[in-house]
């Protein structure tokens, strides 16, 4: 839990999943947070961001109608990819460092069935930057790309102006509305995770695209609850294979 910072939770469910101990020796989660509070572990409730950051209060607000118009709303998405149960659908964000317009920013892109994460670190919060960094990433994938990307899912920053228009030959792309951050809550979470490495405030101009790839290699190799204490890493490799073995791909509605 110190050193590859994993929650209690985590240790638990992958010692579990793995057999590394007999079961007896393995306490539940809620033994192992009890330890932590009596403060016989080296591990401190400080250590644990999860704990001290959760938000328990439903969130009951409304949805405000989008103003900017940058292409087909969240409400045009189908539903089925709400359940999370078919591949390829992404949620694209930006993590700022610093305020200041200058400093370069995060491009952040996450599956949402695997939770599998992209970093890409971009010169500004721009819409060119924003499209320069998509299209090495579609150039990277080559015809790939078409089986990696069904849909994407952005706010309506300006940041976003062009994806529609760009991708719009081979990805869908919906746009949630302004002050709905519930709308793409995949890349919500995935932000905490990031911003234990990267407090906010910090700047990112002396982040390299090494550190980056640590942060992204982390998230990627980190077992996750929601999904049996596998990684993302491996459960994104997984779906991908299904995809090149022919099995159906979905392909974007023409606009």
């Amino acid at each position: 839990m110190l050193e590859d910072k994993w929650s209690p939770d985590v240790v638990v469910g992958h010692a579990r999943e793995n057999e590394l101990f007999e079961t007896a020796m393995i306490p539940c989660t809620t033994t192992l947070y009890h330890w932590i509070d009596s403060g016989v572990m080296k591990t401190r409730n400080l250590d644990l961001l999860e704990k001290l950051s959760r938000n328990t209060k439903k969130n009951t607000k409304k949805a405000r109608r989008n103003q900017r118009v940058l292409g087909p709303f969240i409400e045009e998405r189908p539903k089925e990819i709400e359940t999370r149960k078919s591949f390829g659908h992404w949620e694209i964000d930006t993590v700022i460092g610093s305020k200041v317009a200058s400093d370069p920013v995060l491009l952040t892109l996450v599956e949402r069935k695997t939770r599998y994460e992209v970093i890409l670190k971009i010169k500004d919060k721009t819409a060119q930057a924003v499209d320069e960094a998509i299209e090495s990433l579609r150039q990277r994938a080559g015809e790939s790309f078409s089986q990696l990307f069904k849909t994407i899912t952005s706010d309506n920053g300006s940041e976003f102006a062009g994806l529609h228009t760009s991708l719009q030959e081979v990805v869908n792309v919906y746009f949630t509305h302004p002050y709905a951050s519930w709308e793409r809550g995949t890349s919500e979470n995935q932000h905490k995770i990031i911003r234990r490495f990267l407090p906010k405030g910090q700047p990112l101009e002396a982040i390299c695209d090494r550190q980056c790839l640590r942060i992204q290699n982390w998230m990627n190799d980190y077992p996750r609850k929601q999904l049996g204490y596998q990684t993302p890493y491996d459960l994104f490799v997984r779906e991908f294979h299904k995809e090149r073995k022919g099995e159906p791909v979905v392909k974007p509605v023409s606009a």
